[in-house]
């Protein structure tokens, strides 16, 4: 039996659009599709609910491949299951990532407690340990955390483009459309897919500002640098076509001329300039871990760092401060010229 996502728009509000099927009937997986409805009903975003319905169609596929059967029950989980699923993950060749193996584990087990609330799987009775918590620095009140199963992520490695590759990368474009894109990443930490919703009236000049819409549509301004601005205006009045769509970049040529820039596109023009310029690095994402890399080197608080990034959680802004070896010695020194002082000598 074969599985597969479909996405198709359902006049009633509380269905969702993505859904788990089979293959060959079109006959949707219950208890999978019972979750996603639940999480549309919570206002996810489409996006979040495609990731969601792979994350299981990879479980489910697993699952038959044991049980002969797409369909889970109470009677067929066991107390290992997911270790289970841990354990076939990671025998896989090659191995997928720590962090999309603790996706997908987490998702499957959301989904398994909403279908059967008292499930035995080990994640309740093994790992499910509630523990004090406190928030970063210690402030706030202590707060029980649930940990749970997980495969140990390694620590995250921030490298930053150097200024030569940022330089040759940005000398290979050729129009202010481009440039606009690469620096409101490069000068202002903008993910990709901000870019992309970006609309005309989201720039706003007069004020110095752009209205950007992050993660869980949440709304953040930002302050325009007059180098964007001025990109921003040069494409405006010069290569943006007229009339085209609400968007802010949109396609200037071919059939799709005016409308919006689509994340494939996106992805495509990012291909070509690394190519052309051999910096394999220069990824839309690279270029808002420079950003943030060259804000810590700057000086900016983190508060403000967390602002301009779009981040819910400092510990993710804390992971763009790389303290060297260089920089510890720098420290001390500066420290102690002001603070150590030398002892007196004692007279013979």
């Amino acid at each position: 039996m074969k599985f597969r996502v479909i996405c198709q728009k359902t006049p009633s509000g509380a269905h969702s659009p993505i859904q788990v099927v089979e293959q060959s009937t079109v006959e949707g997986v219950g208890w999978i599709n019972r979750f996603l409805d639940r999480e549309y009903v919570r206002r996810l975003s489409d996006k979040t609910l495609y990731s969601y319905a792979h994350n299981l169609l990879h479980f489910v596929r697993w699952w038959e491949s044991v049980h002969r059967t797409g369909d889970i029950s109470k009677a067929a989980l066991a107390e290992s299951t997911l270790l289970d699923y841990v354990r076939f993950q990671c025998s896989r060749q090659p191995v997928p990532a720590a962090s999309t193996i603790n996706d997908r584990v987490a998702c499957a087990d959301r989904a398994i407690r909403n279908e059967f609330p008292d499930a035995p799987c080990q994640v309740a009775h093994g790992f499910h340990q509630p523990f004090l918590r406190r928030r970063p620095m210690g402030l706030g009140r202590p707060r029980f955390n649930i940990s749970r199963l997980r495969v140990k992520e390694p620590r995250r490695n921030i490298v930053p483009l150097s200024v030569d590759e940022v330089a040759r990368f940005w000398a290979s474009f050729h129009n202010a459309r481009d440039l606009a894109i690469v620096g409101l990443m490069l000068m202002h930490g903008l993910r990709s897919a901000e870019v992309m919703a970006l609309n005309r009236d989201d720039v706003l000049p007069s004020e110095g500002q752009l209205r950007v819409r992050g993660k869980g549509s949440k709304v953040r301004f930002l302050p325009l640098a007059p180098e964007t601005t001025q990109l921003i205006d040069h494409y405006l009045r010069m290569e943006r076509p007229d009339p085209c769509s609400a968007a802010l970049f949109v396609v200037l040529k071919g059939q799709a001329r005016g409308v919006r820039m689509t994340p494939a596109g996106l992805r495509s023009l990012f291909r070509y300039h690394r190519r052309t310029t051999g910096i394999q690095l220069a990824n839309p994402h690279r270029f808002r871990h420079t950003f943030a890399s060259d804000m810590v080197r700057a000086g900016i608080s983190l508060p403000a760092l967390m602002q301009l990034m779009g981040h819910t959680n400092i510990e993710t802004t804390m992971q763009y401060v790389q303290v060297t070896p260089q920089d510890v010695y720098l420290q001390y020194a500066r420290a102690a010229a002001l603070c150590i002082r030398p002892l007196a000598r004692s007279a013979p």
